[in-house]
């Protein structure tokens, strides 16, 4: 940038984001920025090279060449792309001690990356090794989109937080979390998640507080600062994001009240069914078609449940994974908006200023390399995600119609195999007549 009056902040909506340069990848930036703007953690990263209970460790830079250049698909992928990492979240387990109870899960990885020093790993982690991460990716990677948790708590109607069915819906949504970290193009590098799958010993009461020096600028930028307008483009997105919450909103509420009225159905279903087979001991010439309809009725209480079950431990999990990923997305629109009012706030005391003859400070183009950098990740991760978005609820809402199908066809199939029943009777009625 040359001395003399800064350039104006490009307007975001009038570029699309196959046509803006990360500012961090631009070589000819790269020879006249200070390295701390371009490498914002070659500083303070350095500090935070190490496992969380001091342990070294070896990490490279995403750029790796021989990591990029040189991957290896280990498994099928049905998007057609090449992968050279694959974790998976299994095998549940439970520990009991003396001061608490809790529950740990395998994580296993496979990779060809040369950042990592074996090509597979397994490691047991529990919710808060995996609550550690998410805060490490969002202290280091601050313009970045984070995947969600499941909350820590107890879920909405799930008692016991030690039940099967509550493990087993975590476990998915943690598996999807680390699938998530991993397909991405700049989170998957992160030293913290390389020591998140290699680490056998992951002690988090130390390094909490460490930031990158990325991650302070933004953490730091108070609300002194105040946004004069947000870019169309990134208004658009925030209004998007508000209306979609409350689709979202409305079809879990009406989803939950779906499910309260099957379950109650089902179990008025459970004591119907047997109201036949005990009438048909009394009724000798009805025996067999009252046997039948508690057949039926208990053939299509037992599709109901594995809907109704369906419907719980799939259907409402996804919509709330969104709901959460949306307030993450929010959450970095905030923060890259408090960097553009940093930008303008300086920006506006330089063009102010009485000598316009004097460089322009460093500073200011430190805050312009903040507001780029933020643009142009959270465009990209914006793409991802609604990429990640359509293919989610494309699976979810097929699931949804076949099980459906499933259900009224076993429920039809039920009542169905009666009709021969009630015409023997009716034919053996006749004859007797």
């Amino acid at each position: 940038m040359s001395a003399g009056t800064p350039r104006s902040l490009p307007s975001s909506g009038q570029k699309s984001i196959q046509d803006i340069c990360h500012p961090l990848s631009a070589e000819e930036s790269a020879l006249s920025r200070s390295p701390d703007v371009l490498n914002p953690s070659s500083s303070a990263g350095e500090k935070d090279l190490s496992l969380p209970n001091g342990t070294p460790v070896d990490t490279s830079s995403p750029a790796s060449s021989s990591s990029l250049l040189n991957r290896l698909q280990l498994d099928d992928d049905l998007d057609g792309e090449t992968r050279d990492l694959f974790v998976t979240v299994d095998d549940p387990k439970k520990h009991v001690s003396t001061m608490e109870t809790y529950i740990t899960y395998r994580v296993c990885t496979k990779t060809t990356r040369t950042e990592f020093d074996l090509p597979e790993y397994s490691v047991r982690r529990r919710y808060q090794d995996f609550d550690w991460l998410r805060n490490k990716l969002e202290e280091s990677q601050p313009t970045h989109l984070i995947p969600p948790l499941p909350e820590k708590f107890v879920m909405k109607g799930v008692v016991d937080r030690f039940s099967e069915e509550f493990v087993e819906t975590r476990r998915k949504a943690l598996d999807k979390f680390l699938k998530r970290v991993a397909d991405h193009p700049v989170l998957s590098f992160n030293e913290h998640f390389n020591a998140f799958l290699s680490a056998k010993d992951l002690n988090k009461r130390q390094g909490l507080a460490l930031l990158t020096k990325m991650g302070e600028s933004v953490k730091y930028v108070t609300g002194g600062y105040k946004l004069r307008a947000r870019p169309v483009e990134f208004a658009a997105m925030g209004d998007y994001l508000d209306v979609f919450t409350q689709k979202l909103g409305t079809i879990d509420r009406i989803a939950q009240r779906i499910i309260k009225e099957q379950s109650e159905f089902l179990m008025e279903l459970r004591e119907y069914g047997p109201v036949y087979s005990s009438w048909s001991s009394f009724e000798e010439d009805l025996h067999d078609p009252l046997e039948g309809v508690a057949g039926c009725v208990s053939n299509c209480s037992g599709a109901l449940e594995e809907l109704t079950e369906d419907m719980s431990e799939d259907f409402l999990p996804v919509l709330r994974e969104y709901v959460l990923y949306i307030e993450s997305m929010k959450n970095v629109l905030k923060k890259r908006d408090q960097v553009q009012a940093e930008y303008e706030t300086k920006l506006e005391a330089v063009v102010f200023r009485e000598d316009k003859k004097t460089p322009v400070p460093t500073d200011v183009e430190k805050c312009q390399d903040r507001v780029e950098c933020f643009n142009a990740d959270l465009k990209a991760d914006w793409d991802r995600w609604q990429n990640n978005k359509r293919q989610d609820f494309r699976q979810l809402l097929t699931g949804m119609a076949d099980k459906n199908i499933q259900y009224y066809e076993k429920c039809l199939a039920a009542w169905e195999s009666l009709i021969p029943l009630l015409q023997d009777k009716q034919e053996a009625k006749g004859e007797t007549n």
